[in-house]
C-alpha cells in the first residue's frame, strides 16, 4: 500500500510542476523546438533543472542497499545503442515535435479535460499497439 500511495503522490507531484514549467502546453513546448524562429529556450532551464535534480538524487540513492519501498534496484542490465533504440528514440521525437507534447504532459494535460490530449493518446497507444504487433511478427512471438 506504501509504494500506491508513494507512486500516486509522486505522479501528482511531476503532473503539478510540469503543469508550473507551462510543459503541458503544447504551444510552449513547439516554441522551444523552433530553432529558425521564435525560438524560446525557458524549457531549456526546465529540463537542466531536472537534470540537476536528478543527478543529486542518484547520487543520494545509490548510497542506500536497497530502495526505500522495494526489496532491490531495478537497473537495465543492456548499455548497448543499436537500431531499435535509435529508430524508436527518433520516432519519439518526431512525435513531439509534431504534437508538442509527450507521454508524460499528455497525461497531465488530459487530466485537465483538453480535447487534443485524447487525440494525442490514441495516436500515441495507437503507436504503442503497433510497434508490439511488428516486434511479435519481427520476433515470431504469439
Amino acid at each position: 500500500m506504501n509504494r500506491i500511495v508513494a507512486s500516486f503522490a509522486i505522479g501528482i507531484l511531476f503532473g503539478i510542476g510540469l503543469t508550473i514549467a507551462q510543459m503541458v502546453n503544447p504551444g510552449k513546448v513547439l516554441s522551444f523546438l523552433d530553432l529558425a524562429g521564435g525560438w524560446d529556450p525557458s524549457l531549456a532551464f526546465v529540463m537542466g533543472g531536472g537534470a540537476g535534480v536528478a543527478a543529486i538524487g542518484y547520487r543520494l540513492v545509490w548510497r542506500r542497499q536497497r530502495p526505500l519501498l522495494a526489496d532491490a534496484f531495478q537497473v537495465p542490465k543492456r548499455t548497448d545503442i543499436d537500431a531499435r533504440l535509435v529508430i524508436g528514440g527518433g520516432l519519439f521525437g518526431a512525435g513531439w515535435g509534431i504534437g508538442g507534447l509527450c507521454p508524460g504532459p499528455a497525461l497531465a494535460v488530459l487530466a485537465l479535460g483538453h480535447g487534443e490530449a485524447v487525440i494525442f493518446m490514441v495516436a500515441m497507444l495507437t503507436g504503442f499497439g503497433l510497434f508490439e504487433l511488428f516486434d511479435r511478427v519481427r520476433t515470431k512471438q504469439p
